[in-house]
Order: C-alpha cells, then sequence, then structure tokens
C-alpha cells in the first residue's frame, strides 16, 4: 500500500506547476481523511518554497471536482474580497496551485484525486484549546470567515455531503437503527435513546425557522474546530480559515454552534468521567466575543439571538451521531476501545444537559455582545 501510494504521489508532483527543485517530501497534519505532505521546493536563488499537496478521499468525498469547484469559487471570492480589504490574500486565504493542465486538481493513472495548495508560513494551527485568547481569536477569524461571505450566493455552492447537517434526517437514521438494533446493544442504552428521545424537537428547530425564512442560507465551513485556524506565530491572531472541504449552503448558527460543542468543553470528547464534562461560560464568552466581532454586524438579528440554540442543536447531532453509529456497530466513526462511540456520545449529552442548564446565561453572554 505504501509503495502504491509512493508512486501516485510521485505522479501527482510531476504534474503540478511547482517550480525549483524538490529537497524535502514529508507526512504532514494528523487529518483523518485526506493523505497530506508538506514538500519544500528549493527555488534558484530565491530560497525555499512550501506547498501543501493532499491526496483527496473518495469515499468520503464522491465528487472531488465538485469540491474543488466550491473551493476555487470561495476562495476567488475571499481573495478580492481580502484585497479590497487592504490584508494579505496570500495569508489570509488558502492559494490553490494548479495542475499543469490549468485545473485546479490532477487525476492520477490510479483513478485518485489531487490537489495541491501554498504553505501558510510562520503560522501554527492547535488541536485544543490552550487558553480563552486563543478561543477568541478563532471565534474571530470564523466570524470574519461570515462577514466575507455574507454576499456570496450560497446556493450555487454544491452539497459535497448530502443532508451533513439536516439534525431531522439524522433523528430517523437513529430512531432505525434503535428499531434494528443490529448489533443488540440497544438494551444496555435505554437512558441515552431516552434523552433523544426526550428531546426530538431539537432535530427539526433550526430547519423549521430556515423553512419560515427566519435564518437565511450562508456559506458555512461545516468543520469549525480551532485546528482548522492558522495562527500567526507573531501576532497570535487567527489569520486564515484552512479545510475547506465541507464548505456547502448552510447555517451560520451551526458553524458557530460545532466550535462551542469543541471548543468550549471542559474535557475531551471521549471522556469517561462525565463529572470532569461541562461547557465552560468563559470560553463560551470568548469565543462568542469574538464571533461577533469578526462578523461585524453581517448576520441577522436572528441569526445572533439562536447562537446558543446552535450550541445546542450540533451538540445534540453529534451525540446522537455517535449513539446511532454505537447501535449499528461502529461503521462510520473510528474507534480505539470496546464502547468508545458511546463515551463520545455521552460526552455529548453532559454538555446538552449543562448548556440547559446555564441557557439564561447563554443568551445573556451574546445579548452583552450583541442586542438581540
Amino acid at each position: 500500500m505504501a509503495q502504491v501510494i509512493r508512486a501516485q504521489k510521485g505522479e501527482a508532483i510531476a504534474h503540478f506547476q511547482y517550480e525549483g527543485r524538490l529537497i524535502k517530501d514529508i507526512p504532514f497534519g494528523n487529518g483523518h481523511i485526506n493523505d497530506t505532505f508538506l514538500l519544500t521546493f528549493e527555488v534558484r536563488k530565491m530560497g525555499n518554497m512550501k506547498v501543501i499537496l493532499q491526496r483527496m478521499n473518495k469515499k468520503v468525498f464522491e465528487d472531488p471536482v465538485m469540491l474543488m469547484e466550491n473551493i476555487m469559487g470561495v476562495t476567488t471570492y475571499l481573495r478580492d474580497m481580502i484585497t479590497k480589504e487592504g490584508g494579505d490574500p496570500d495569508r489570509e486565504t488558502l492559494n490553490v496551485i494548479p495542475a499543469l493542465d490549468g485545473k485546479p486538481y490532477y487525476k492520477d493513472s490510479f483513478g485518485d484525486y489531487w490537489r495541491s495548495y501554498v504553505f501558510i508560513t510562520d503560522a501554527t494551527s492547535f488541536d485544543q484549546v490552550e487558553n480563552p485568547e486563543q478561543f477568541y481569536q478563532s471565534g474571530v477569524a470564523f466570524g470574519h470567515f461570515q462577514k466575507l461571505l455574507a454576499d456570496y450566493p450560497a446556493d450555487t455552492l454544491f452539497e459535497v455531503i448530502k443532508g451533513f447537517h439536516d439534525t431531522k434526517a439524522r433523528l430517523e437514521i437513529f430512531k432505525k437503527a434503535v428499531q434494528d438494533d443490529v448489533m443488540r446493544r440497544a438494551a444496555k442504552v435505554q437512558e441515552e435513546i431516552q434523552f433523544v428521545l426526550d428531546r426530538e424537537e431539537l432535530a427539526g428547530y433550526l430547519g423549521e425557522c430556515q423553512e419560515r425564512g427566519e435564518l437565511p442560507l450562508r456559506v458555512t465551513h461545516n468543520d469549525t474546530k480551532l485546528n482548522n485556524i492558522m495562527m500567526d506565530n507573531k501576532t497570535g491572531k487567527g489569520i486564515c480559515v484552512i479545510d475547506l472541504d465541507t464548505v456547502m449552503p448552510g447555517l451560520a448558527v451551526n458553524d458557530f454552534g460545532d466550535s462551542i460543542r469543541f471548543g468550549a468543553s471542559t474535557a475531551a470528547e471521549d471522556e469517561r468521567d462525565l463529572g470532569k464534562v461541562s461547557c465552560s461560560m468563559e470560553l463560551f464568552e470568548a469565543y462568542t466575543r469574538g464571533f461577533i466581532e469578526g462578523c461585524d454586524g453581517r448576520l441577522t438579528a436572528k441569526e445572533m439571538e439562536l447562537l446558543p440554540m446552535g450550541a445546542k442543536v450540533m451538540t445534540f447531532e453529534c451525540g446522537m451521531r455517535f449513539l446511532t453509529d454505537y447501535l449499528q456497530g461502529d461503521v462510520y466513526f473510528k474507534i480505539h476501545r470496546e464502547g468508545h462511540n458511546l463515551d463520545r456520545c455521552r460526552t455529548q449529552f453532559k454538555l446538552v444537559e449543562d448548556m440547559e442548564n446555564k441557557w439564561e446565561q447563554m443568551k445573556e453572554i451574546v445579548s452583552k455582545y450583541y442586542d438581540c
């Protein structure tokens, strides 16, 4: 397998518009979906240049061509908007390196798709929130992403993963998993199953708001974890939103909510000691302040009002997905121990419960930075 990847990689490298002599080629990052490599080229007397090369995962992204059309449309638009703001488009958005035929991807002789980006130097991404300021900066960056793309026609983007945040549809999949009970596990998790059933109305809440015209369709990132923000090494500021694979039409409150779900938790996603799991109001406030500042008034009053609901629904949805996968036999999420998905499910449900207990406080924090 490793030999095949090396052969594919060599073929791909030969088919991108690279300059100079390749002097280093190493695996990069800790992503679980695409195969990522960091290449270093010596460009005559101009010094070294680093680029990212990725083999896209066709099992997750069934149409890499459409995916790259989304990325090209959004990044081209972002470059223009960043330039108009007086920013640096070479550092503040992804820059795609074209293949020799001018396309933003290369399809190798094995049928796999590759793409390449200019590496953003003097910047770092972090897997875990280390302090409130860091989380605040990620909020500013994701909020600014919404601001820059507020006028982008979201309905022209392809839905690269169908129904990704269709919580109502995911509820029906969950119910079927309970009914089928293929692994005979349902009897052991009746409390968790009931937790979902007691909150069925959450599944359709945001979708119904959208259907009533209360929430506009936006360009959404759909994976708003801290590690998808590049932080400038000197200033500590969030400068660039990366990993645009799941950029699709969606709801801004969902992007906000997924950040809170992951970043404001006081424990790891698979923590077994639920006494350690809560939604930190200090971190919630830090991110909320940054996100609202970054949006700079481009989201509607209703969107702002429903930011806490976005956090609650996204956490509920994620917990339900973990529980569904546990009932189905752990077929989607990778597990590293028996009951891993059940542990993940329980942390999410504990977070939902904690949010419910802190609901008025969450709403007050949003109102503090935006008069809803």
